[in-house]
């Protein structure tokens, strides 16, 4: 397939001057609010306090995963890792995919250098759920029919992470880290298309393009082992308020989200490149967010 290297796109198969833009989703921590007979589980142990979602925006995909795969190759090859668990193949971690979390630090240091050899845009929304905890009991007051799913927090994220990113380009191809055993093709997909009609209503403008949503495994996408890292780096900044991995990869974020700061805006307070997120700014966040649920 012709490759457009530089601008991150390729021409679709069979479909002449068609282009079609590459995105890969992965998520951290988890949406989950309560657990068996509606025990809330945020802040108990092995729940997380913040759910995210990140997007990528990579400029050259395949090369990533072929440079991902060359470093992996070379890390399984070098007898200093030789007896290291995660580095074996039973144990279906580093010796088949890069994932933070499963990672030696020494194994980090090289991946975190490489992701920042290429060129990626990183984009990513937060939420914290004791707010979105707060938000459900608020409606569960006017509406005590409404029950809280887990795929609507993720589904509302898709949605506004992706709002002004599906009008630039005739095609595009999204690539989300495979959740579970469900097939949420369709769903993921809808909620493209809903924030692709609401953004161009906004804007006055027709914009016609066509969505593929391919639900795929890290280990068949090296892109999405490089999302992984973005998310653990930020992961560690909102849960543990230790910003030194998010310092190394800032330079290639965009765009990250803190849904529930609404001190400036009711929208959520949005850092950049002009506004940097630290582990103060957050820890000033969560001081106003630190009323407790209702």
């Amino acid at each position: 397939m012709p490759k457009e290297r530089g601008k991150g796109i390729d021409r679709k198969p069979g479909v002449a001057g068609i282009e079609r833009k590459h995105y890969f989703v992965d998520e951290a921590g988890d949406p989950t609010l309560f657990g068996a007979r509606g025990k809330v589980l945020v802040g108990s142990e092995g729940c997380s306090r913040y759910f995210i979602l990140g997007l990528a925006d990579v400029k050259d995909p395949p090369t990533l995963a072929a440079d991902l795969a060359a470093l992996r190759a070379r890390l399984l090859a070098d007898s200093y890792f030789k007896d290291v668990p995660s580095m074996q193949p039973e144990q279906r971690k580093t010796a088949l995919l890069f994932h933070a979390k499963d990672d030696l630090p020494e194994v980090r240091r090289e991946v975190f250098a490489l992701i920042q050899r290429h060129t990626i845009r990183f984009s990513a929304i937060a939420h914290d759920k004791l707010a979105i905890l707060a938000y459900v009991r608020r409606h569960n007051e006017t509406d005590p029919a409404y029950h809280y799913r887990p795929n609507e927090l993720y589904d509302f994220m898709v949605r506004r992470l992706f709002k002004e990113r599906l009008h630039k380009h005739s095609a595009y191809r999204v690539c989300f880290a495979r959740r579970g055993r469900a097939d949420r093709t369709e769903a993921l997909g809808r909620a493209l298309d809903i924030a692709r009609r609401r953004f161009a209503g906004q804007q006055g403008m027709a914009v016609n393009v066509a969505i593929e949503v391919v639900p795929v495994s890290p280990i068949q996408e090296g892109a999405l082992q490089a999302v992984d890292y973005f998310l653990w780096a930020l992961q560690r900044t909102f849960e543990k308020h230790e910003d030194r991995f998010l310092r190394l990869l800032w330079p290639q974020c965009s765009l990250v989200i803190d849904a529930d700061d609404s001190r400036e805006k009711e929208y959520g307070r949005y850092y950049t490149q002009q506004r940097p997120l630290t582990a103060a700014a957050l820890k000033q966040a969560e001081g106003y967010r630190s009323q407790p649920p209702r």
